[in-house]
């Protein structure tokens, strides 16, 4: 077995950034997520990368523009107004079809709100990441051990399809300490014949722009790009299901919220009543196809949010509106104690306890 080292979540990041093969970080400091720029700070020099404190949110985005069009792996860290600032930057890249990793390590909003937990940026990152149409990839890690795994996992998906993955944390992903496992066999990067490496007289100039003056060339391209959106969200959704089997009651919840869920579900299963979950790991590609299979069978879906009701409308879209559909949520940097979801399964169970 691996040995594991105890670390905040947002170490966990950067530290598994670097054994991707991450050596380029260009970020600025918010709260909760500034100990990935000081822990990038201080390991960067000592391998050779390159760290480097922007003067704002919009010029980091705009360097992570410059070293993914080399090919070489980037990344960028903020919270919530921080990923608003990179938003035009976010749809550059997208046009350009160039791969990067953004962490988001979510604070309460709107405007500067607060530097406590939220998860209202559901729409943002899944919806409306920048202006144009595009998407990108987005990983909800639940603990510790996941916000390394789906940095590493938020690398290789970003380079097989040529796109942004974002990591969508909440402030308490970021804060809390977790034994972790670093012992990651890294695949070796694709080749990237499109990087601008300089030709050295051997091969046509290539260029990386997302500008397109001709509508029919853009329109093809956008076309091509949704092509690809379409294949992963056939092959790359990821989720966990948890005591669904026999479940009446479907919570779905990602992040610190599905782990509140966990201990409610197994209170409730103690008082007979037959609830489970469904947790996305990815909620772009939202994982549809579980959701699909229990239309029918669950009579409620409660969606627990640190939210005023967001993920609730994917659940309702991917469920087809088939059942009754409870929003059990904290906004404000407030967390859903686990009695308050346990009281809402029993509410959606009839009032029986």
């Amino acid at each position: 077995m691996a040995d594991k080292v105890l670390m905040k979540g947002n170490e966990a990041i950067a530290e598994a950034a670097i054994i991707a093969g991450c050596r380029h970080y260009f970020g600025y400091p918010i709260t909760p997520q500034t100990e990935i720029a000081a822990y990038m700070a201080k390991r960067m020099p000592k391998i050779g990368g390159c760290f480097l404190q922007a003067e704002s949110e919009v010029a980091a985005i705009n360097m992570v523009y410059g070293v993914a069009s080399t090919g070489y792996r980037v990344m960028t860290s903020s919270s919530s107004p921080g990923i608003s600032l990179k938003g035009e930057g976010l749809s550059y890249l997208a046009g350009a079809d160039l791969p990067s990793l953004v962490i988001n390590v979510q604070r309460g909003g709107p405007g500067l709100g607060g530097i406590q937990p939220s998860q209202s940026d559901y729409y943002q990152a899944t919806k409306a990441g920048g202006h144009g149409d595009f998407r990108m990839l987005v990983l909800a890690p639940a603990s510790v051990q996941e916000m390394a795994d789906l940095t590493v996992k938020g690398f290789e998906l970003a380079d097989k399809y040529r796109m942004t993955s974002m990591i969508l944390a909440d402030g308490t992903m970021g804060q809390m300490m977790e034994p972790v496992s670093l012992d990651y066999e890294i695949a070796k990067a694709p080749e990237k014949p499109w990087a601008t490496t300089g030709t050295k007289m051997e091969r046509e100039h290539n260029i990386v722009n997302s500008l397109f003056l001709q509508p029919d060339e853009l329109e093809k391209s956008n076309n091509e790009r949704f092509e690809r959106y379409k294949y992963i969200e056939e092959n790359e959704a990821m989720y966990e299901e948890y005591m669904m089997d026999d479940a009446e009651i479907c919570i779905t919840a990602f992040g610190i919220a599905s782990r509140v869920a966990k201990n409610a579900i197994v209170e409730a299963r103690k008082k007979g009543i037959k609830v489970g979950m469904i947790r996305p790991i990815t909620l772009w590609p939202f994982p549809n196809k579980p959701f699909e299979k229990t239309i029918g069978k669950i009579k409620t879906y409660i969606s627990v949010e640190l939210s005023m009701g967001q993920m609730i409308d994917d659940v309702k879209l991917a469920t087809k509106c088939s059942g009754e559909y409870v929003l059990c949520n904290r906004v404000g940097g407030m967390i859903p104690s686990p009695e308050e979801v346990l009281a809402a399964i029993e509410k959606a169970n009839g009032g029986n306890k």
